[in-house]
């Protein structure tokens, strides 16, 4: 079972039980870093950098790293690597995480300082790699942890989107009531009140997603649902706020216009924060 918390420079931790080893697993630029410090710890608790550097002076990983490098990180310095496969091999040759990182501007490993959140981190398919040279049986246990751990969290993602999916449809009712006591006339037809409502639907869409439900379905003919259905959480959330926010915009009497300025103001702000905090981790390494 994963155990999940927030490291307090934003980067998501959580950890997966390997074998009796408590490995930590966290979000750096969107993508999963496992902690090579701890797999290591597995092998010898007391000489993790030992087995480490052990690891990485072996040409064969060099030539791993430097691979996945070229297909990820456009700012890798390929001739600072050529010098180190170069090397691998010889009896003097050491590398080192932080001697890697510095020569190579590589991203695949990181270092994190810290008593008990810091150590080495590689990407997973870096971490696995390591994993297969420390233990063949170690490695399909990590595997196997490790999709246990992403599939909880995709069935998190799940309750969450379809709770926040929910709250917006809850709040959509205060929304329509507001359009029915301060826009809708006191006679209409239901075909009327229709449009008025259809009119304020799109309203809080122009606000938040920059098209009306129409010009969406259009760019997207064979999409299942309607434009809010494709949304993403951040979305869903910010929406759930904007019906609430345009129901007391009604109320005081604004005009669609006035609205319409004041709820995308407020959506563009509410995106950018969202999703900086979850992708805060950008801006650290």
């Amino acid at each position: 079972m994963a155990n999940k918390k927030e490291l307090k420079s934003g980067v998501q931790r959580a950890t997966i039980s390997v074998q009796g080893a408590v490995v930590a697993v966290i979000t750096v630029r969107d993508e999963d870093y496992i902690s090579l410090t701890d797999i290591a710890r597995y092998r010898d608790s007391e000489r993790t950098d030992y087995v480490l550097q052990n690891w990485m002076r072996n040409r064969s990983t060099i030539e791993f790293m430097g691979l996945w490098e070229s297909f990820n990180n456009p700012d890798f310095k390929p001739i600072e690597f050529d010098g180190f496969k170069t090397e691998a091999g010889s009896n003097a040759f050491s590398l080192t995480p932080k001697r890697w990182i510095e020569s190579t501007h590589a991203i695949g490993i990181i270092t994190k300082p810290g008593r008990y959140n810091g150590g080495t981190f590689a990407h997973k398919d870096i971490a696995f790699e390591f994993a297969s040279w420390l233990s063949a049986e170690f490695k399909f246990y990590l595997i196997r942890e490790f999709q246990r751990l992403k599939e909880e969290e995709h069935q998190q993602l799940s309750i969450e989107w379809n709770f926040q999916r929910m709250l917006a449809k809850i709040n959509y009712h205060i929304h329509t009531d507001a359009i029915k006591d301060h826009i809708i006339p006191t006679v209409v037809t239901k075909a009327q009140a229709g449009m008025v409502y259809a009119s304020e639907a799109d309203l809080l869409n122009v606000a938040l997603f920059g098209k009306t439900s129409r010009e969406w379905q259009n760019e997207n003919p064979d999409a299942q649902g309607n434009i809010r259905d494709a949304a993403d959480l951040e979305h869903l959330v910010v929406l759930s706020n904007l019906e609430s926010i345009n129901a007391l915009l009604i109320r005081q009497g604004l005009s669609q216009r006035e609205r319409l300025v004041q709820l995308n103001k407020v959506a563009i702000t509410q995106i950018k924060s969202l999703v900086g905090n979850r992708q805060i981790q950008k801006l650290t390494k």
